[in-house]
């Protein structure tokens, strides 16, 4: 497989100075002397195809029927072979925003997902031969790699079982993002690509799933947030009881130590705040 070749071209000044010497030289020879001279306007003639212009990160491919000949990637004003073929290909760097695909995570849920590409020209030479069209190259692989990386991952992680440090599409954006990235990198070398920046543009649910798994996220949080509250109130229950025997202010038996416990629990984990019932009698009525 060929690489890209950077050549020298003559400067264009110097030569658009010899083209214009010969054709006015060969006019006023053509005009004054004999018929001779036109063989000097047609080489003045011939020079004129051979300049181009290079602008900024921007870079011209050389071929000379259908031999790569080079690739000239300096800027400004040039002359080369007026044979050769010039063909320009950008070096600047270009964002890509991929469309929204529907696609399976890792638990097989339907997801939205897109990818946010930031790309550049590295070899003109497999830019221009290895692949029939780059851009369109860059779109179809950027595709098929947010597809595939779908699919290694799950959404998110809905247990609270101590494996919170798994990888999720939601929450581990840098480790996704570097996945992608080596994902892309690696699809795309073959067309001379190199691969600036790639992350994850939009994700969510799809559309009819979303409502359940919204319901699912919320039953989650709800469990965790009473977790919390359980293992506080019974904290708090321990330490009543606790100051309470210490200070010897009421005596307990069992049964009164089980009553209180659960009113105590109920108080602390409702959602509701309680409503108190004072008894005028004794603590057996």
């Amino acid at each position: 497989m060929k690489e890209e070749k950077i050549i020298k071209v003559s400067n264009g000044y110097i030569i658009l100075i010899i083209a214009l010497l010969l054709l006015l030289g060969g006019v006023y020879g053509l005009v004054n002397i004999n018929t001779w001279f036109i063989a000097i306007v047609v080489v003045g003639v011939f020079l004129i195809p051979g300049f181009f212009l290079i602008n900024p990160n921007t870079s011209k491919v050389l071929l000379l029927f259908g031999k790569y000949i080079g690739t000239v990637k300096e800027n400004g004003f040039f002359w080369a072979n007026p044979f050769y073929t010039k063909r320009t290909i950008s070096l600047r760097a270009s964002n890509f925003d991929s469309e929204r695909v529907k696609v399976n995570d890792k638990l097989g849920n339907p997801i939205m997902i897109s990818t946010i590409l930031v790309w550049k020209v590295r070899d003109t030479y497999k830019a221009a031969f290895d692949v029939d069209n780059y851009e369109n190259f860059v779109r179809v692989q950027s595709d098929a790699a947010v597809r595939k990386l779908a699919s290694l991952y799950p959404y998110d992680n809905f247990e609270d079982d101590g494996k919170d440090e798994e990888i999720t599409l939601r929450a581990s954006v840098n480790e996704v993002s570097l996945a992608l990235e080596k994902e892309l990198s690696e699809r795309l070398a073959m067309a001379g690509i190199e691969v600036l920046e790639a992350r994850i543009g939009y994700l969510a649910y799809a559309q009819e799933i979303a409502s359940a798994m919204l319901k699912r996220q919320q039953a989650t949080a709800i469990i965790a947030a009473r977790h919390k509250i359980v293992e506080g109130a019974v904290s708090m229950v321990e330490m009543a009881l606790e100051k309470l025997s210490e200070k010897e202010i009421v005596e307990l038996d069992e049964e009164r130590k089980a009553a209180m416990v659960s009113n105590l629990m109920v108080i602390l984990c409702s959602d509701k705040d309680a409503t108190p019932v004072v008894n005028a009698g004794t603590l057996s009525h």
